[in-house]
């Protein structure tokens, strides 16, 4: 493991929450490596791997499978599966090998913390055939960022050693730290698996300010998205979306529909400009947009106002659900 020695500290670490407010710290960023892939590879696949308890008990909500959806969405990267899994060490190794063995990008959510159920980094050791062993940066950033709060300076050894498991890595990870403020780095195994901790603020620090680590595809490989909705039903635009899907599945179009209740469709079209012979003829997404309006007849609308019509469907859903609730009260 590697990393570059620090002349201040970083910030909280989100489970070593404290009353005192947090304080501002600062940290050199490591430097960029070379590509994990190999010179000239980049990303194309990715998975994510959701580790806890809590998420599948229901005690915990999972933000952060949604949020890397849309990161690889953004960047260009086919997100291929999302895997939500128990902190069990034979389903983490079970699971962090395949995904490693089928794509090009994986990241691990949760597990990473002080405590007994914490067994992300243990597992993933144990799944790659190497050790444990503490990272010597990661704990003066640690102790750094932790000896302004009014517990520091009196835990006893074992507690001391309890905080000291969060700079526990595989000897043969990389030691990824990818922002100033923030002490945990990122933990990069087979140059493709990437460790985060669940807590999703900090989660969507880091992927963000991980990007400059990652072999992202071109902006010619990046993905368009035409989002079109109308008031029809499904029912009535399904004939039409069948035949389109056919027509546009040898140019690696999607053709989607999803209704929102008491409002109607939208018709999701994703994909590229791409040629469709020598001459240099293109299918525009553009184009097959104002298609789809006219056959449907529809209209093309922003992501601000889908996420906008989303919401106002799910706050209807509520509406009615409380309004038969009260309806069979009544009836009692």
């Amino acid at each position: 493991m590697s990393s570059s020695r620090p002349s201040s500290s970083a910030s909280t670490s989100g489970s070593e929450e404290s009353a005192k407010p947090p304080q501002t710290f600062t940290f050199p960023v490591s430097p960029i490596p070379p590509n994990p892939l190999g010179e000239g590879k980049y990303i194309r696949t990715a998975a994510a791997l959701i580790i806890g308890d809590e998420i599948l008990n229901g005690k915990t909500h999972d933000k952060n499978s949604h949020f890397f959806a849309q990161y690889c969405f953004e960047h260009g990267i086919e997100l291929k599966r999302i895997e939500v899994i128990a902190d069990d060490e034979t389903e983490i190794i079970e699971a962090s090998r395949r995904m490693v063995k089928n794509y090009d990008f994986v990241v691990t959510s949760g597990g990473i913390g002080p405590t007994h159920d914490d067994i992300t980094y243990a597992s993933l050791a144990a799944s790659f055939n190497q050790n444990l062993i503490h990272d010597p940066e990661t704990i003066h950033r640690l102790t750094e960022a932790t000896k302004y709060r009014n517990w520091a300076g009196k835990q006893d050894e074992s507690q001391l050693a309890a905080m000291h498991r969060m700079a526990l890595f595989p000897e043969k990870a990389e030691v990824l730290f990818v922002g100033p403020d923030i002490w945990v780095p990122v933990i990069r195994m087979e140059g493709k698996l990437c460790v985060f901790p669940g807590i999703p603020r900090l989660f969507q620090r880091m992927l963000a300010a991980l990007t400059p680590f990652l072999p992202l595809p071109p902006k010619s490989e990046r993905q368009l998205r035409i989002q079109i909705f109308t008031e029809r039903p499904e029912s009535m635009i399904a004939p039409y979306l069948t035949s389109l899907q056919a027509r546009l599945k040898p140019h690696n179009i999607q053709v989607g529909s999803y209704p929102i209740l008491y409002k109607g469709v939208y018709v999701s079209l994703i994909g590229r400009d791409l040629p469709i012979n020598e001459k240099g003829d293109r299918v525009w997404l553009a184009e097959v947009a104002k298609e789809v309006e006219r056959e449907i007849d529809g209209r093309v609308c922003s992501d601000e106002e889908v996420a906008q019509q989303k919401k106002a469907g799910v706050d209807s859903i509520g509406s009615v659900i409380k309004e038969e609730e009260g309806e069979r009260k009544a009836k009692f």
